[in-house]
């Protein structure tokens, strides 16, 4: 079917719409992560994700859409061409990294590494997204960024975390995970639900020609794998605590997003549901590790990002089918691969696996790179990449 001046009509409309519910998300991840600091450092938070906005925005008009999507001198591992193009969708990207820093860095150190960390996203998404994309060829399902996403930024918000060592008080004392304001966490949360949902809906980047099947698939798979993480939150902790602990409650919905984005496209409803409730359970059991290796993770970067989108890449090896869709238009994945329940043997289980280990390889390498610049940068200044003692106890004034 061809496409006609009211199919680019629509398309477009649709984009700006999502693009516009997208970024919705800058405020949620502001007050979710404000939400969960201490008191403090509640408005450095919140004026560290506005730097995101403005720097990771220019590394992506620069650069990161050319990085991606860029066809001059096609090739699998790094888009050329097209740069100063399409912003609107980087946010997501740079706060995953950066949040794993909260309340430890120097505020012109965080803008150093928003600004790069956007453009190793970039690269990976050019290997799952791009159709030259040599993860892609290979068949890989990534649908809204899993692994180009939220697996960049939980490898590189753990490597930060770790290189960066914990708060002062973090494990001295019962403050431990103490969320300072719990509504406006859970205000932050719901905005970020709203705009996964336009996130994961619009990846296709069409509605037209029977496409807007695909964001309707994508829909379903979303919201119901986040009722299924949210059933299985709800029940751990209660057996756990005899509460609704609401760091709990937000980190295991946020993991169970995390784990439906590379599959949502394809997921039945009731895929998506167990999905969801498999990604909220393994995402709460990383707190008690976290805790004995004593990794200071503020805002749940961990569990939710790399926890999530481990398990968001191995799930479609398990459970896609490739003759799931309608007559008229199949969804289908490239080399139409199923998984290990539809007869697909481990061949896309394998495919998915060696995604995951070179992006987060490639992810660990890239944070410590530009962690390590950041800190000399910092040094020229005569300033440091960490906040002092006495820095961290004062919250220092952005």
């Amino acid at each position: 079917m061809s496409m006609g001046a009211g199919d680019s009509q629509d398309d477009g409309v649709w984009m700006m719409a999502s693009s516009f519910t997208i970024f919705t998300m800058t405020a949620g991840f502001g007050l979710l992560e404000s939400g969960r600091v201490s008191p403090k450092d509640e408005v450095n938070v919140m004026v560290k994700n506005v730097v995101d906005v403005i720097f990771g925005g220019l590394a992506y008009w620069m650069f990161g859409y050319g990085f991606t999507f860029g066809e001059w001198l096609a090739n699998p591992f790094i888009g050329i061409g097209d740069y100063f193009f399409d912003p609107e969708r980087e946010e997501p990207m740079s706060t995953d990294g950066v949040a794993g820093m909260a309340e430890r860095i120097h505020v012109q150190s965080h803008i150093f590494v928003s600004f790069f960390i956007t453009l190793v996203h970039s690269v990976a998404g050019h290997w799952v997204w791009h159709k030259n994309g040599i993860f892609r060829a290979m068949g890989v399902i990534d649908s809204a960024g899993c692994s180009a996403v939220h697996l960049v930024g939980g490898i590189s918000g753990l490597v930060a975390t770790v290189y960066l060592k914990p708060r002062q008080h973090r494990f001295k004392d019962q403050r431990a995970r103490q969320i300072s304001d719990p509504t406006k966490a859970i205000l932050g949360f719901l905005m970020i639900w709203w705009g996964w949902l336009a996130f994961n809906t619009s990846s296709n980047y069409s509605v037209s020609s029977h496409q807007w099947t695909e964001g309707s698939r994508s829909a379903v798979g979303t919201i119901m794998a986040s009722v299924g993480g949210g059933m299985v939150t709800i029940l751990i902790s209660r057996y756990a605590t005899r509460k609704i602990e609401v760091d709990m409650l937000i980190d295991g919905l946020l993991a169970s997003l995390v784990s439906s984005t590379a599959g949502c496209l394809f997921y039945t409803p009731w895929q998506a549901t167990l999905v969801g409730a498999i990604g909220s359970s393994l995402a709460l059991t990383a707190y008690p590790v976290l805790e004995k290796a004593k990794i200071d993770d503020p805002v749940g970067v961990i569990p939710v990002h790399v926890v999530g989108s481990i398990w968001g890449m191995i799930s479609p090896a398990i459970f896609v089918c490739r003759d799931f869709g309608l007559p008229e238009h199949k969804v289908t994945n490239e080399n139409d691969l199923s998984g290990l329940l539809y007869g697909g043997g481990v061949t896309l289980l394998l495919y998915q696996l060696a995604a995951l280990g070179v992006i987060a390889f490639f992810s660990a390498c890239s944070a410590i790179t530009i962690l390590w610049v950041s800190l000399y940068q910092s040094l020229y200044h005569a300033s440091t990449l960490r906040l002092t003692a006495r820095e961290e106890d004062e919250a220092e004034k952005s």
